[in-house]
């Protein structure tokens, strides 16, 4: 009765598959099929969406998804697999940013569907690729390299040296000399040199830049004056005239209510995600809430404070317990919690710690600290000489663990403090460099530095350096090194 199906599933095939793909019976080997997904990989590779977490997550758990599909697929005697459904964003390329297909949003991305049922890997890279919209051709001409020849001719000598087509190479896995050569005489980019040849841009770019930064200094200057702040900084990295609308809002919300706003008096002002007051005591002022939103915040702030020193006095109360280590929250090192947060997770180690008293002598621990972690099983201590402590540590672990690299974790702080005696940069929190035109580049953590300047030949994790251009370039601008 259904007999009917298989006409219509092989009217699908011939809308979604090329002419040249049903004709042919030759089928991809695993590096063949990695090779000819290279531009799938590099629209959607995690790390092109660093400013956007969400859809870098999702990409990434896509690809591992895609990844064990793929090597099912190449596993002898496999019968069938189960149809998996992928989600996939897509980044603008010179491939799929042709009209009449679905427009991509203000941040240069689309969302793609598509569900894999496939039973060869052929199938599937053609599959993948059409769904996202990319050119299938590169896989065309390398069905036409392996069948159009006949064999004969295939054994024929050429007389005169042959130069292939780098789609040759690029498809058979064979190294191109050409190719070698070209590289040995290609001098490696360095950071030095890249700073060289992008000099004149950046030069270019912030003379554009100058009447923009002067509004947000003389705007962030009026507000910090008119309700005695602190600071006013930002946790993402806006450009400046998103910053601009969000101080000049602020602006107006200090005309309509001057005397609530007050009461951030002394306080760092932050414009983040969301709303509260954060572990360290910032106002935190959501870029989406309207100033509904924000009064309330501000009317709140006295309870706020109230809650602040109850949590002091909480963190005073697990040194106590712990031998006299003291507890910190490093902005840059833990993940961004509001007050009610930390406090939450401070209770609930002191809890424990008074449930399971350790025996640690009285103030024996001075001069070391440590931060607590959530997301955390066992202890550990941090290159910088802290102790990340889990909040639920087997109390008994937990004090052998310390007492043991209580002298390690001295001789790493020492040599913290003396390296930044060493190298006196100026650290920032990421994306509060004011007025300076920057360069954000990606490194690893302990990714290695080749400047001709005297720096830190490490990078430290979390850190953002503001390091010194070139004599070559101007001396107003600066580079920011963000560590992802």
């Amino acid at each position: 009765m259904f007999c009917h199906l298989r006409p219509v599933r092989r009217l699908c095939l011939e809308k979604i598959f090329p002419p040249w793909f049903r004709n042919s019976s030759r089928a991809l080997s695993g590096a063949e099929a990695v090779n000819a997904l290279r531009p799938f990989y590099f629209a959607v590779h995690p790390d092109f969406f660093g400013q956007h977490p969400r859809e870098r997550e999702v990409n990434e758990n896509s690809l591992k998804r895609l990844s064990v599909y793929l090597e099912n697929l190449q596993k002898p005697g496999f019968k069938s697999l189960k149809p998996t459904q992928l989600t996939f964003y897509v980044r603008e390329t010179e491939q799929n940013s042709s009209e009449g297909q679905e427009p991509f949003s203000t941040s240069g991305f689309r969302a793609v569907k598509f569900t894999l049922h496939t039973r060869d890997l052929l199938s599937t890279v053609l599959y993948i690729l059409n769904s996202c919209s990319l050119s299938v051709e590169h896989i065309q001409s390398l069905n036409n390299n392996v069948h159009s020849q006949p064999l004969k001719e295939a054994k024929r000598m050429s007389d005169r040296p042959i130069k292939w087509d780098k789609s040759y190479y690029y498809f058979t896995g064979f190294r191109d000399p050409h190719e070698d050569l070209e590289q040995v005489s290609r001098m490696e980019t360095t950071l030095t040199s890249w700073l060289d040849n992008n000099g004149k841009s950046a030069v270019k770019k912030l003379k554009n830049s100058l009447p923009l930064r002067k509004e947000l200094d003389r705007l962030k200057d009026d507000l910090s004056h008119q309700l005695q702040l602190s600071d006013i900084r930002w946790q993402r990295s806006w450009g400046i005239a998103h910053r601009c609308s969000q101080l000049h809002s602020l602006g107006r919300l200090v005309q309509q209510n001057l005397e609530i706003l007050k009461n951030a008096k002394g306080c760092t002002i932050i414009f983040t995600d969301r709303s509260g007051m954060s572990a360290v005591g910032h106002v935190m002022l959501g870029t989406m809430d309207v100033h509904h939103h924000w009064t309330k915040l501000f009317e709140r702030l006295p309870s706020y404070f109230d809650l602040q020193r109850r949590l002091m006095l909480l963190e005073d109360q697990i040194s106590y317990l712990l031998g006299g280590i003291q507890v910190v929250y490093i902005e840059e090192l833990q993940p961004v919690l509001t007050l009610e947060e930390y406090y939450s997770l401070l209770d609930v180690f002191y809890n424990r710690l008074l449930k399971n008293r350790i025996p640690f002598h009285p103030r024996s621990l001075r001069g070391l600290q440590m931060i607590l972690n959530s997301d955390r099983y066992a202890p550990s201590l941090h290159e910088l000489g802290h102790f990340n402590i889990p909040t639920l540590c087997d109390p008994a672990n937990l004090q052998w663990f310390i007492l043991t690299k209580a002298q390690q974790a001295r001789d790493n702080m020492k040599r913290k403090e003396e390296y930044k005696l060493r190298f006196p940069f100026k650290t920032f929190p990421s994306g509060s460099v004011g007025g300076a035109a920057v360069w954000r580049l990606p490194l690893a953590q302990g990714a290695i530095l080749d400047t001709r300047d005297r720096i830190p030949r490490r990078a430290p994790g979390a850190w953002s350096l503001l390091l010194p251009l070139p004599v070559s370039l101007p001396l107003s601008l600066s580079v920011t090194i963000i560590n992802k």
